[in-house]
């Protein structure tokens, strides 16, 4: 079903806005919000309003906003990872796009959970905005499996090979799926990882600090030598044994870490 939609979220879930233009869905605002642009980015959502003329909000969207979309014939919000609370509105359906297999997995950042825990499958989940923070009422999942060696890059790679179907599936049968959406039930949720998270140290075994280090993959990760100096990395990896000659390494209790892109020292 061709549906006016209003879209809200950062690049994490931009293969979701993909989706739901080439399924025919007219885009009349997007909202985003500031990020990094290092690690998270808004540039792609900010290059597509400019390009196609659509008004953007980097503001946090607001009642007021929504108002404005149920005035402007809105008849679908769709959102797909975004910083802030929605407000709830009863004059239009609103969905959200969440990386995790709900109720396990709610909050902001549930894909470096889902590896740090070492968990053997995960998923994406669309569901109702409702109040609680990813508590509305599922509307579709898809799962995947999760490999011993998988990165943050590769489960979200796995999300995105999901999103055309689903996106696809529930606008083509989207008075059925929203009529019979399915309560979660009580759920789990997962509190955003913290430094102490994201920390490696030197005296940590290879499998210990390759799990942290594949979990927030891309993103930056915190390195504590034996001097007590902290070093910013991203996108480093474990390994066992003697570290290479002429390679830039940094020393663990039964291997080394590699560094692929940089090392802040």
């Amino acid at each position: 079903m061709k549906k006016k939609i209003a879209y809200v979220g950062i690049d994490l879930l931009f293969p979701v806005l993909e989706a739901l233009v080439a399924n025919g869905c007219e885009v009349i605002e997007l909202f985003s919000c500031p990020t990094d642009n290092v690690t998270e980015f808004n540039t792609r959502i900010t290059s597509y309003a400019n390009s196609e003329g659509i008004p953007l909000k980097m503001e946090r969207i607001t009642g007021a906003d929504l108002a404005r979309l149920k005035e402007k014939g809105c008849q679908l919000l769709v959102c797909g990872g975004y910083y802030y609370r929605i407000p709830v509105t009863d004059a239009f359906p609103m969905v959200n796009f969440h990386p995790s297999m709900l109720p396990e997995g709610r909050g902001s950042w549930p894909m470096a959970t889902a590896l740090l825990k070492g968990l053997k499958s995960s998923g994406i989940t669309a569901h109702k905005i409702a109040k609680g923070f990813d508590e509305g009422d599922i509307l579709l999942q898809r799962s995947f499996p999760l490999g011993d060696n998988d990165t943050h890059k590769d489960y979200m790679d796995k999300v995105y090979a999901c999103v055309p179907e689903m996106v696809s599936c529930l606008l083509s049968d989207f008075d059925e799926l929203w009529e019979n959406a399915k309560p979660q039930g009580k759920g789990e949720y997962w509190e955003c990882p913290t430094e102490k998270d994201y920390t490696i140290r030197f005296d940590m075994t290879v499998e210990a600090a390759d799990r942290v280090l594949r979990a927030f993959y891309g993103y930056e990760c915190v390195y504590i030598g034996s001097d007590g100096k902290s070093r910013e990395i991203v996108n480093g990896r474990a390994f066992r044994g003697d570290a290479p000659a002429g390679v830039e390494t940094l020393p663990l209790k039964d291997g080394y870490v590699k560094v692929e892109e940089k090392v802040y020292l």
